[in-house]
């Protein structure tokens, strides 16, 4: 595989669903992630990103009022535990907390989880985990999804990288593009390239997604050396 163009990757895909970005910045000094999500219908688009008390992030509904089905939408996308910054696109983030708060491994505590019920979409759960423990770094990225849209069978992949190099990361997202039912995503994490600092990044994402469908943005630079980060939150709605 080839290092591809993170923004010509977004911006060729009119609908990824919701996409995990993961690697190391252009400068070699910090892990990088990056979680967006998109939006068909009024209950996924009337939705931000908002920080929480534990270093990590929630959604939430824009407009309370207009909030329909909350089941798959709201949840902690983002969660810290010690070395640990947990990124997912579902309510696994607690899984994975709690897996490792118990002595499990990142795929071990997924173990007990599957794609998302709902029907005929069955959309992947996506994760990634960013470890940093006294300046080593390394991540890895799972995806659980139905065997070819069928829901019987559960297909389960993580992928593992270490050491990873500056200016280049991984990008798995929900689905291939727009359709009905959508299209499961296929293939292992896509290598991309990281670019900029935290804004220049941040700015390259959000403008590289489709102008109608998306939704919200979450950027982390986490300084490798002293595991102090930046966050950045783009919100459509505001």
């Amino acid at each position: 595989m080839e290092l591809r163009s993170l923004g010509k990757e977004l911006s060729g895909n009119v609908y990824p669903g919701r996409g995990i970005v993961v690697g190391r910045s252009e400068d070699g000094k910090s892990a990088v992630t990056a979680y967006f999500i998109m939006g068909r219908s009024s209950n996924s688009r009337n939705r931000i990103f908002k920080e929480s008390d534990d270093e990590g992030i929630r959604t939430e509904a824009f407009d309370p009022a207009k909030l329909e089905d909350p089941s798959l939408i709201i949840y902690a996308p983002v969660r810290v535990l010690g070395d640990d910054t947990i990124v997912t696109n579902g309510d696994q983030t607690d899984t994975i907390f709690d897996g490792i708060k118990k002595g499990l491994t990142f795929e071990q505590s997924l173990r007990s989880r599957e794609f998302e019920p709902d029907e005929p979409n069955y959309t992947p759960r996506i994760s990634a985990d960013l470890h940093i423990e006294n300046g080593d770094y390394s991540y890895q990225m799972s995806i659980l999804k139905s065997d070819m849209m069928d829901p019987s069978c559960t297909d389960r992949y993580t992928f593992s990288y270490d050491k990873p190099k500056a200016g280049e990361g991984r990008f798995i997202h929900t689905y291939m593009g727009d359709g009905n039912p959508l299209p499961s995503f296929e293939g292992e994490p896509t290598p991309v390239d990281i670019t900029g600092d935290i804004d220049s990044f941040t700015e390259l994402v959000w403008k590289n997604l489709n102008q109608d469908n998306k939704v919200s943005l979450f950027v982390r630079f986490i300084d490798i050396a002293s595991g102090k980060y930046q966050t950045r939150i783009v919100n459509k709605n505001k």
